[in-house]
């Protein structure tokens, strides 16, 4: 009687590729990638347990949650926190991307996303190609690159002298659109005479039925 496998190996699409590719996930690859998180939760850590060897619980809640409220309550500060976050974000999504999309050496390696910093438009993140993988490829994957990162567009640029550098641009925001419609009061004043002649300063011409034939 043949041997049947289960379903979930049957519908795995990726098989014949993890029989040839294993993905490098070291420790160090790994602290990295979540260097932001762990920094945040080392940063609080330390923090809370200063407090809490100072004060008890509750005011160490206290001046834990004030700072972080202000922080959040101040305009500029918000926006920073903010774009660093869509910053995080996006290195977590591309990451993501290149392991789904295939844009990864036949060894398991995966594109090294070498810094990602905000713009006036969205992010823009600094890719570093192993051997195997170009900017050509990115640039093919301009929908798939949008879509990941919840972008309204992206752009993948070769660097001009190292081809191996590629510059991501996620596109998120149009600074140059209006936020709102003005409308020009010409508009205005014309609709409002040609409902009220009389006001024009301009009398009307007479109509054309009306002329005279001059006496002879």
């Amino acid at each position: 009687m043949p041997k049947t496998t289960g379903s979930r190996s049957q519908a795995n699409p990726y098989q014949l590729e993890e029989l040839f590719v294993k993905f490098h996930r070291t420790p160090a690859g790994i602290a990295w990638r979540w260097r932001a998180e762990l920094a945040i939760i080392a940063v609080l850590t330390a923090a809370w347990w200063r407090l809490d060897t100072w004060t008890t619980l509750t005011w160490s809640i206290i001046l834990l949650a004030v700072p972080a409220g202000l922080v959040l309550g101040v305009p500029h500060s918000r926006r920073f926190i903010t774009r660093r976050a869509w910053c995080v974000l996006t290195r977590h999504r591309l990451h993501r991307l290149c392991y789904e999309a295939r844009l990864h050496t036949r060894a398991g390696r995966l594109p090294l996303i070498l810094w990602i910093r905000p713009t006036q438009v969205g992010e823009r993140a600094w890719v570093l190609c192993r051997a195997g993988i170009s900017a050509e490829d990115f640039a093919d994957r301009t929908e798939q690159l949008r879509g990941a990162c919840y972008a309204r567009d992206a752009r993948a640029t070769r660097h001009r002298r190292w081809s191996h550098l590629v510059t991501i641009d996620i596109i998120r925001r149009d600074t140059l659109a209006a936020s709102n419609t003005i409308t020009s009061p010409l508009a205005r004043l014309t609709a409002h005479y040609a409902s009220h002649p009389a006001l024009a300063l301009v009398p009307p011409p007479p109509p054309q039925g009306d002329e005279t034939e001059p006496a002879a």
